[in-house]
């Protein structure tokens, strides 16, 4: 089965990231061709008075392939703030955060699917080390299950990510970092797609393993190239069952970030692959500009 959960599994319980600049001499140009690869937007317009920046993020790579250029380390130092989904510094909620992960009404994995259903996710965890035991997985929301499988299939050592390079970053100049979103929002869409579907779907997912790192590998690479074109390209692959729930899970948060820029301005704002806040700061009368110069090459 090809998925579309690459584009946002791995992030949605991460947090992607928002930082807010003061205006500074700009000596870089703004690119003039619609080719031009990018994941850092430069957001102006009328009433205005700093730029704002838009960081696209993907919140789960193998440490080798996570860095931050020059370009991107100077808007850091100039910030007011970072903004991320969820406020990364915040360890108090991120750990009771983990409450939010279980189902409703004490429900297990084991009564959403069939024996040899369940048997073949529990022989999964046999084989693969996992940072939480299957006990306590057995009670967590079955897409968060296929989120955790998606990073151990990274194929890398230690994994990162570009959010938390961006806090590190920012931490010697301490600057105030803050949330878009809460754990418990976030931990809670997923209340709202049928348990038993999840379920399915994680059982598909264990399925089609070599068919997901591939994609994972393929999107990872257009990610480092900085192709949003060739990241919506994939993420518009068949995923049957969820695609359903696409506007719950990305879209709708991506109108509420969009209309939370306003009240933002002063700040720079990067998220989960930044096309789709971009393109609603464009109709909402903002200037979003691509960086000729602001290469990641990560």
């Amino acid at each position: 089965m090809r998925r579309k959960h690459i584009a946002w599994i791995t992030g949605l319980l991460t947090a992607a990231i928002g930082i807010g600049c003061h205006a500074q001499k700009q000596t870089q140009t703004t690119a003039q061709s619609p080719a031009a690869h990018t994941l850092l937007w430069r957001i102006s317009g009328k009433g205005i008075t700093k730029p704002s920046y838009l960081y696209g993020t993907m919140h789960v790579l193998c440490a080798d392939d996570v860095a931050l250029s020059d370009s991107l380390k100077a808007v850091i130092a100039h910030c007011d703030e970072l903004y991320f989904e969820i406020n990364l510094s915040d360890m108090a909620g991120m750990l009771s955060s983990m409450k939010y992960m279980r189902m409703n009404d004490s429900k297990r994995l084991s009564d959403l699917l069939k024996p040899d259903e369940y048997a073949k996710v529990k022989d999964y965890f046999a084989k693969h080390a996992s940072m939480l035991p299957f006990g306590m997985l057995e009670r967590f929301k079955p897409m968060l299950i296929s989120g955790l499988i998606e990073q151990q299939g990274m194929e890398c050592q230690t994994a990162d990510g570009m959010e938390l390079m961006i806090m590190k970053e920012g931490r010697p100049y301490r600057k105030p970092v803050r949330g878009l979103e809460t754990a418990e929002f976030q931990a809670g869409l997923f209340d709202s797609i049928p348990y038993e579907l999840q379920a399915k779907e994680l059982v598909s997912y264990i399925d089609s393993m070599d068919i997901n790192s591939k994609m994972m590998r393929e999107l990872v690479e257009l990610y480092k190239r900085q192709d949003l074109e060739g990241i919506d390209r994939l993420s518009q692959k068949d995923d049957n069952g969820i695609s359903g729930y696409m506007d719950m899970l990305l879209y709708n948060r991506n109108r509420k970030w969009a209309t939370a820029l306003d009240s933002l301005l002063t700040k720079i704002v990067a998220g989960g692959g930044g096309g789709g806040a971009s393109a609603r700061c464009q109709r909402r009368n903002r200037v979003v500009k691509k960086r000729r110069a602001i290469r990641l090459n990560l």
